[in-house]
C-alpha cells in the first residue's frame, strides 16, 4: 500500500486561525472587535455543545462571542424579531443560527431574515445564489472548509471529476458550486440516485455528505482518489468507512480532526472578514 495522505483539519484551522490574528489586532486597534452573534432555540444538547464550541474559538482569538438562548415555545415572530435586532446592531459582525430549530419555527423563513454582510454562516438564499456565481462572501462553512483543506494540501480540483454525495442547501449543494468553480466536472448523488457506487467508482474526489454512517465503501473507491469526508454521526463516525477507502484514496479526511474544526475556523474567519468590511 503506498504512503497516504491524512488531511489533518487541525493542522489546516490552527493555519487559518494563526492568520487571523494579526487581522484582529488591526481591527482592535480600530476600536473594531469582531462580534459573532449566535442563537439558540430550544434544549437540543447536541446543538448547545456546538455553541459553546464556537463561543470557545471566539474567545481564544479574541473575538466576541455573544450568545442568545432563546425558549423553545419561541415563535418565528419573535425570532425574526431577534435577528431583527442584531442586524441593526452595528457591533456584530456575524449572525448565526444554529440548525436545528424546533419545528414549529419556519427555519428558512429565519434564515433569510439574516443580513446579507452579515451571513457568516452561508444559509441565505440570496448568499447561495452569490457562491454559485462565483462571487459570494461567505459560503457555507463546512464547504468553504472543504475547499480549504483543498486548497492548503495542494489537491486540485480543475480537471477532475468530483463526485458529492448529499444535496443540503448547506452542505452538499454549495459545495457542488464551489467545485464547480473550480473548473471540476460534478455529479450530485442524492437519496433518489440509483446504484450510487457506480458514481463514487468514477470519482477523482469524492464529497460524503449524506449523514449515514460509513456509507462510503471501500472498494466504491478508485485508486487514487481523494476522499473528504463531511460526515459526523453518534460515536465520532463520519459518512466514509475509513479503514476500508483508505486501501484506495491517495488522500483521506479522517472523522474526528477532518473537515470539523476547519469549519469552525472558517466561521470565523467570515466573521473577520466581516468586521473589516465595516472598517474600510
Amino acid at each position: 500500500m503506498s504512503e497516504k495522505l491524512i488531511l489533518d483539519g487541525n493542522v489546516v484551522a490552527n493555519a487559518v486561525k494563526n492568520e487571523l490574528k494579526g487581522r484582529i489586532s488591526t481591527l482592535k486597534q480600530n476600536g473594531i472587535t469582531p462580534c459573532l452573534a449566535t442563537i439558540l432555540v430550544g434544549d437540543d444538547s447536541s446543538s448547545a455543545t456546538y455553541v459553546k464550541m464556537k463561543g470557545n474559538a471566539c474567545a481564544k482569538l479574541g473575538i466576541e462571542s455573544r450568545k442568545i438562548h432563546l425558549d423553545k415555545e419561541t415563535t418565528t415572530e419573535q425570532l425574526l424579531e431577534t435577528i431583527n435586532a442584531l442586524n441593526n446592531d452595528k457591533d456584530v459582525h456575524g449572525i448565526l443560527l444554529q440548525h436545528p430549530v424546533p419545528s414549529h419555527i419556519d427555519e428558512r423563513k429565519a434564515f433569510e431574515a439574516i443580513k446579507i454582510d452579515k451571513d457568516v454562516d452561508g444559509v441565505t438564499s440570496f448568499g447561495y445564489g452569490q457562491t454559485a456565481l462565483g462571487f459570494g462572501k461567505y459560503p457555507s462553512c463546512t464547504p468553504a472548509a472543504i475547499m480549504k483543506i483543498m486548497e492548503h494540501y495542494g489537491l486540485e480540483a480543475s480537471g477532475k471529476h468530483a463526485v458529492v454525495v448529499g444535496r443540503s442547501p448547506i452542505l452538499g449543494k454549495p459545495v457542488s458550486a464551489l467545485l464547480l468553480n473550480k473548473d471540476a466536472t460534478v455529479t450530485t448523488c442524492h437519496s433518489r440516485t440509483l446504484h450510487v457506487e457506480e458514481y463514487v467508482k468514477q470519482a477523482d474526489i469524492v464529497i460524503a455528505a449524506v449523514g449515514k454512517p460509513n456509507f462510503i465503501q471501500g472498494d466504491w473507491i478508485k485508486p487514487g482518489a481523494v476522499i473528504l469526508d463531511a460526515g459526523y454521526n453518534k460515536g465520532n463516525i463520519g459518512d466514509v468507512d475509513y479503514e476500508a477507502c483508505l486501501e484506495n484514496a491517495s488522500a483521506i479526511t479522517p472523522v474526528p480532526g477532518g473537515v470539523g474544526p476547519v469549519t469552525i475556523s472558517m466561521l470565523l474567519k467570515h466573521t473577520v472578514d466581516s468586521a473589516e468590511a465595516v472598517n474600510v
